[in-house]
């Protein structure tokens, strides 16, 4: 059976970080595309960063427009994990944070497996 296990979610004051991961088990995603998304209560899953297997090259790194400079996503393959630093929280990343992976892109459709997510709670 194939899952994604996210861990590291919390509270945060602002200005805080943290950092969430995010462990395959069952199958291996090393040439596949990783991805974070986040929701909230009343709205769409959005893209946060993605990580996808370029040939040559590692892996090619996306991060959302809007939090770059202070969101990272970086990957491990020997342990098949995915992982979120989170630098300068603000309230507004407040959500449930899910890993994807099996897929690619910026959009939920684009991946085959879903994680059950980690609260993510940033406060004034």
């Amino acid at each position: 059976q194939v899952k994604l296990v996210e861990s590291g979610g919390g509270l945060a004051q602002a200005g805080d970080s943290l950092k969430l991961s995010c462990d395959g088990i069952g199958r291996s995603f090393t040439g596949d595309g990783m991805a974070w998304f986040r929701q909230t209560p009343g709205k769409e899953r959005e893209f946060v960063a993605s990580s996808v297997w370029r040939i040559g090259q590692e892996y090619d790194v996306e991060i959302a427009k809007s939090l770059q400079g202070r969101f990272t996503i970086s990957r491990r393959k020997v342990t098949n994990t995915v992982y979120l630093q989170m630098d300068n929280l603000k309230q507004g990343d407040t959500g449930l944070y899910y890993c994807a992976a099996g897929g690619r892109g910026g959009t939920p459709a684009g991946y085959a497996y879903w994680g059950q997510g980690t609260q993510v709670t940033g406060s004034t």
